[in-house]
């Protein structure tokens, strides 16, 4: 079996010692590597010999001595060396159920790959887990996993999962956790399913497995407008978001008492649509769960104010335009007063986009489209300068060049640079960053 190297990383051992972009890797200490997992492991001792067919046809075995753990360097054109394995489940709130007709084939992909869930955080169900997918995990010691729980139910979660491995979850999870496989959890909340007295038995459940079970996280269902012929589901309401608060915040204390960390934690969006007040940034414990929407905006704007505290001035002078979404609007509008007000030449204008595309209950950045943004923006009223957050742009596939950015519905940003005449800045989701593209 032999692995496209794709990349060598700079200043890497894999650069000092010759291994070149194009190169094949063989084997890693004697053995073929069938996954990404095997490479990970196979290289993480003092001393790697790794075998690697040259350009030429040439089969060349370097001897590495290095720090445990150290990495490497190297990149494979498929990251995981494998074909990543498919969801064989049909959750009750999928959202690749929800999408519209006529997008790319692989956002129409439904992973559950335990692989990517190591590398890239991405959540799995252990439904689609082989007796021999189990014994790898633990002999490998792949760890953390990032768990989509929902619920301790058996029943229920079959009801919401639609596999009969569905009632595997405790019995899996405990196995993980015995062998010091860490875990990470994560809830997508359907109100009139797994709410209520069914979510005060799923954190206790999973708080009791013990400080293995690192934290949890739960989400608010997400409803498109493309939902004919599934289950029939209801929005987070705002009454049901201060349920939910009240009911997280009491768990919190408890939990805060005992293992001096809150464990569970909740989605921004569950403020927005209480309105109310986050949680303090100290509240987060360092925000385990920030690529879940966990303390994502208290973080942004931690970043920001720390970024102003420091005696910066601005090379910029005119008129800003940032695009976002509803659930952001808000709190970019507090964040533009505060840049205003430190700088005088800088003016801001936050533009927010109504999701048309997959239906006005979707109110994340994130989903945000190109046609919806072309439609919606007034040209004659934008900035000099114009700024998009780089999530709108993080759904990607193998056939996309690596510096292009592509939205969701397959609009090119160069497509609304073309539109609005005007060169667009995608910036990081990071306070600091922010401020730098604002100032420079």
């Amino acid at each position: 079996m032999e692995h496209l190297i794709d990349e060598i990383k700079e200043g890497s051992i894999a650069e000092e010692i010759g291994i070149e972009t194009g190169d094949m890797l063989l084997e890693v200490n004697g053995k073929v590597i069938n996954d990404i997992l095997e490479y990970i492991y196979e290289i993480s001792g003092e001393y790697v010999e790794i075998t690697i067919k040259k350009g030429d046809n040439s089969v060349v075995i370097y001897e590495i001595e290095k720090e445990y753990d150290e990495k490497i360097g190297l990149e494979f054109t498929n990251p995981i060396l494998d074909k990543p394995n498919a969801c064989k489940n049909k959750c009750v709130f999928c959202f690749i159920d929800q999408l519209p007709k006529g997008m790319r084939k692989s956002l129409y992909f439904k992973d559950d790959d335990s692989r990517l869930s190591f590398l890239h955080g991405n959540y799995i169900t252990l439904t689609n887990l082989s007796e021999e997918d189990i014994e790898r995990i633990i002999n490998l010691k792949i760890s953390p996993i990032n768990l989509s729980v929902h619920t301790t139910n058996d029943e229920l979660r079959l009801k919401m999962i639609k596999n009969p491995k569905a009632i595997d979850l405790m019995p899996v999870t405990r196995r993980f956790i015995e062998n010091d496989i860490e875990i990470n959890g994560q809830i997508v909340l359907c109100p009139g399913f797994n709410d209520g007295k069914e979510l005060d038995k799923t954190i206790m459940d999973l708080y009791n497995l013990g400080e293995k079970f690192n934290n949890l996280a739960i989400v608010p269902v997400g409803l498109s407008d493309h939902r004919e012929g599934l289950t029939k589901l209801t929005s987070v309401t705002s009454d049901d978001a201060n349920k939910v608060i009240d009911q997280i915040e009491g768990y919190q204390k408890i939990f805060m008492k005992e293992r001096n960390r809150k464990f569970v934690y909740l989605s921004d969006e569950f403020y927005i649509t209480a309105n109310r007040e986050y949680p303090d940034y100290e509240d987060y414990d360092g925000f385990p769960q920030i690529e879940n929407g966990i303390g994502l905006t208290v973080k942004f704007n931690y970043e920001i104010k720390k970024a102003l505290e420091n005696e910066i001035s601005s090379n910029f002078e005119g008129k800003i335009s940032i695009v976002t979404g509803i659930s952001a609007y808000d709190n970019m509008l507090k964040i533009k007063n505060i840049i205003e007000k430190k700088f005088k030449n800088i003016e801001i204008d936050i533009i927010k986009i109504t999701n048309n595309f997959f239906g006005g209950k979707i109110i994340v950045a994130g989903l945000i489209t190109g046609r919806d943004i072309i439609e919606q923006v007034n040209i004659s009223t934008l900035g000099d300068k114009i700024i998009l957050p780089d999530v709108m742009f993080k759904d990607r596939d193998e056939s996309m060049k690596e510096d292009e950015n592509i939205f969701l519905d397959d609009t090119k940003l160069t497509d609304v640079e073309n539109k609005f005449k005007k060169k667009i800045s995608v910036v990081k989701v990071d306070g600091y960053e922010f401020i730098k593209e604002i100032i420079k």
